[in-house]
Formats: structure tokens, sequence, C-alpha cells
């Protein structure tokens, strides 16, 4: 299981991801779920994963030969003139990567059902964010819904529900992104730390934030503290109530 949330605004786009995969109670390892490319004053994009991991890991080494090892006719993440034949260009890998080991893992039993989330911007463009399903289509983020989660996500879809609109401060984004991951933290151990951020501002073509929150972050563990505090101050009014 994983949880990644990626947040759309006026002033920018928020991603986070955790790092841990469970394949049983007493399997459980962390694997890098966010991946980043730039191309300075041309483009910046970031990717976040879910699902079969193999699968998603296919995917993006693909992605990454096809830069690496630029065959005639073939479009690239670095060539592809707007985030949207991006976009199909991960959805093409995607296919691609599914028909090959997809059978294969259907015969065995296990799902190959995988999902990545595609988030950047290029000179010229606007920003984009789309989430790219196993068949390879893709849905792109609109005003009405302005973030899109991946993996574990009913924990931490309220926060998201009550406070994001496309005109939030990047700032306050980046805290529902946060309190949303922590909600998704306490309540489900197959989601885990550490995490990677990343933020991207309009306009800018790079990143803004781009880190590695571990775990006993200090940072980290006073906002979680103090957003339960928050909550219990808030039951405790609550409960003064007479319905």
């Amino acid at each position: 299981m994983t949880y990644c949330v990626a947040i759309k605004l006026n002033e920018g786009i928020v991603c986070l991801s955790d790092t841990r995969t469970n394949a049983g109670i007493d399997t459980i390892s962390k694997y890098k779920k966010m991946f980043t490319w730039t191309v300075p004053g041309d483009r910046v994009m970031t990717m976040m994963t879910a699902g079969n991991l193999a699968i998603t890991q296919a995917v993006i080494s693909l992605l990454n030969e096809n830069i690496e090892h630029t065959e005639d006719g073939i479009e690239t993440l670095y060539t592809a003139p707007t985030m949207f034949r991006v976009a199909e260009i991960v959805g093409d890998a995607m296919r691609i990567v599914m028909n090959r080991y997809g059978p294969g893992l259907q015969q065995a039993g296990e799902s190959a059902l995988s999902s990545i989330v595609l988030a950047g911007q290029r000179t010229g463009g606007e920003m984009r964010l789309f989430n790219i399903y196993s068949a390879g289509n893709f849905i792109e983020a609109t005003e009405d819904t302005p973030y899109f989660q991946i993996g574990e996500h009913k924990y931490g879809k309220p926060i998201l529900d009550r406070i994001i609109t496309p005109e939030t401060p990047l700032n306050v984004g980046i805290t529902a992104a946060f309190l949303s991951m922590d909600s998704t933290l306490r309540s489900n151990l197959s989601v885990g730390m550490p995490l990677d951020l990343a933020v991207i501002k309009k306009d800018d073509i790079g990143f803004d934030q781009l880190r590695r929150i571990e775990e006993g972050d200090e940072n980290w563990a006073l906002m979680s503290e103090a957003w339960s505090a928050a909550l219990r101050g808030a039951f405790d009014e609550m409960t003064q109530i007479d319905v």
C-alpha cells in the first residue's frame, strides 16, 4: 500500500508521497515512489506511483531509457511539446508494460493494477496535473477537482475536501498535504515514512522545494502533535453542544 497526494493550486503544485510497500504482515520495505525530471528554463515534471511495484518501476525505467537512448521518431519526456503529450507518453509506456507483464501476473493471481500521478509545467504552458491509469488513459485536475490521491486515500481525503480550492495559498496547500498524510500514517500501518515532498511554483519551471522528510523529523512531530491537540480541543467544544 502507499499514499500519494498531488494538489494543483493557482500558485503552484504540491506533491507528497510515502515510501512504504507492504507485501504481507511481515514483509515491509521502503521504495521511492516520487520521480522528478527538469530541463532548466524549459520544463519541470514529477511523477508519483502506486499499485504493483514491478509495473510502476518498469514504466519509470522505460521512460528513462527512452531519454538516455533516444531513437528517431520516439518522443520522450524531454522532447514532448506539451504536458498533455507527456501524459500520453506515460500512458503509452504504461500500456506497453501492462501488455508485457499483466497477463503473467493475472495467471499468477497477482494484481497488476497501477497508477501514476504526473505534475509539471513547460515554459509558455500552464501547470498541468494528470492521473494516469493502468490502461494508459488519464484524467486531468480541474477547478472542481484540484487534487488527486492514489493508494490509501480515504483517511487523508476529509481535510482536503474541507480546505483545498484553486485559490488556496501554496503554503496552506503544503500544510493540508502534510495533515492529509499524517492522518493516513496514523490510521494505516501500510503507509509509512520517510516522505518525499516536491513543490512547483507557477511559472518558475523548477522545484521550489524538493526534499525528504525522515522518520523522527522534529518539525513533522511538532506539526502532528499540534494537529492532534487541535482536533481534541475542537472535539471537547463540540461535546458541549446540545443537539
